[in-house]
């Protein structure tokens, strides 16, 4: 075989040994979320920039997001798939996902955002240590903070909480708000929601009887968002959250962590799992820093008196 030929041959050989060793070298990440709510998308994107900053671009992982259009058959497809492709890493988003995907893959780290109460649903055994595979951050909220913020805004002696039994963030939300009401001398009213018709069917009641409503991060609550903000002020009556996008989709207020950061401290917790830290060596984080917001569109459709004391303590409108 003449020398150019066998050198030409050797340098493919050499070419494709190369490529073949780059894509084994990437660090397959998979992202899991229930549905594509704004508060998932940007936890996403707050963790994949937090990887980059790190060193952790596209040339060096490869990332695979999928979100299951809230459908729950969808969304037990996704955990098998990716149990099957063996990821370095899987990135789940939401309480939802990270339970199912938690309690069926055992072997891969996984690093949650935007969880309530990891703890309180069974995900991680205590805050300083999950006791396995995961670690993450969470959207938790001293429910004082907002009952303090509400009560700025207008006096509350009953408290309408719109969650959905069987969602498990939805219902450790009314369970905090629940421990603080004999301190605030509220009362609590559990609205149980598990069919949208409901929506329709039973707020005009529960807003009889309340003096405020509490929107859980309920996946079905939140799809019914613009009917229970539009009934809510025409009433004139308060809507309050723990969630950032659902003030700008119509809350009236929020006292909120950012979505965006939440997703920055995952990505901060999984480089360290790339540079060989156990997921159960790494404390779960809660962000420290809330924002109050007020959304001034609704507050203006409702004819709300927004008191002056109160505004002095928004950090952001929503217009």
């Amino acid at each position: 075989m003449p020398i150019i030929e066998r050198t030409c041959i050797i340098i493919i050989f050499f070419f494709i040994a190369l490529v073949s060793s780059e894509a084994r070298a990437q660090i397959r990440i998979g992202v899991r979320m229930f549905s594509n709510q704004a508060r998932y998308l940007e936890a996403t994107r707050g963790f994949v920039d937090a990887l980059k900053d790190a060193g952790f671009g596209e040339a060096q992982t490869k990332i695979t997001i999928e979100q299951a259009g809230a459908n729950k058959a969808k969304a037990e497809e996704l955990v098998q798939q990716f149990s099957a492709e063996n990821m370095d890493l899987i990135l789940t988003v939401g309480t939802h996902a990270t339970i199912a995907v938690s309690q069926k893959i055992k072997d891969v780290p996984v690093v949650f955002a935007q969880v309530y109460d990891p703890v309180e649903t069974g995900i991680a055994r205590n805050w300083e240590s999950s006791g396995n595979n995961t670690t993450g951050s969470t959207t938790k909220v001293p429910m004082s903070k907002l009952m303090d913020s509400l009560e700025q805004f207008a006096p509350v002696k009953r408290l309408g909480v719109l969650y959905t039994p069987g969602e498990k963030n939805s219902e450790a939300q009314l369970r905090d708000l629940q421990s603080i009401q004999a301190s605030y001398g509220i009362k609590v009213i559990p609205v149980p929601l598990t069919k949208t018709e409901e929506v329709t069917q039973l707020l005009p009641l529960v807003i009889r009887a309340t003096d405020a409503l509490y929107v859980t991060g309920s996946n079905l609550v939140n799809s019914q968002l613009p009917r229970i903000v539009a009934l809510a002020a025409e009433a004139k009556l308060p809507t309050i959250t723990h969630l950032e996008d659902l003030v700008e989709e119509g809350v009236l207020l929020g006292v909120v962590p950012s979505c965006y950061r939440s997703g920055r401290m995952a990505g901060d917790k999984a480089v360290k799992i790339f540079m060989g830290a156990q997921p159960s060596s790494i404390p779960i984080e809660t962000d420290k820093q809330f924002d109050v917001i007020i959304n001034q569109k609704t507050a203006k459709t409702g004819g709300f008196r927004v008191p002056a004391d109160f505004m002095k303590t928004v950090e952001r409108t929503i217009e």
